[in-house]
């Protein structure tokens, strides 16, 4: 049975503080379909309350995260001109190891953001 797990969370870099209240879907990916299996809104601490994808639910694979930056950043008052640059942000990646744990976060701003394997 696997082990692994699939955690994210978002933080402000503009502000420097935790994004709370973003919504983020994952999706599983299979070739050109894309299956929607979890749905999520970020804390006060910028995280999910927990795992978006636990061990019970746990497979390898593709998979694609997607944050709706745009809501947050509209009830921030940081979103701009619309249309936004930055709205929905989709991060495609892959889970290789049955047993790691997968942490991919997203740093935010309205104008950037950047994404790395945590820990």
């Amino acid at each position: 049975m696997a082990e692994g797990y699939l955690t994210t969370h978002v933080l402000d870099t503009a502000k420097g503080v935790p994004a709370k209240g973003v919504k983020i879907a994952l999706y599983a990916i299979d070739g050109d379909t894309r299956e929607k299996i979890a749905e999520t809104v970020t804390n006060d601490d910028g995280r999910t309350d927990s795992p978006i994808l636990p061990t019970a639910g746990f497979a390898t694979g593709t998979y694609e995260l997607v944050f709706f930056a745009g809501d947050y950043l509209r009830d921030t008052g940081q979103s701009g001109d619309d249309p936004l640059f930055l709205d929905q942000i989709p991060l495609r990646f892959g889970m290789a190891d049955p047993e790691a744990h997968y942490h991919v976060p997203l740093l935010l701003s309205a104008y950037g953001y950047s994404t790395y394997r945590g820990s």
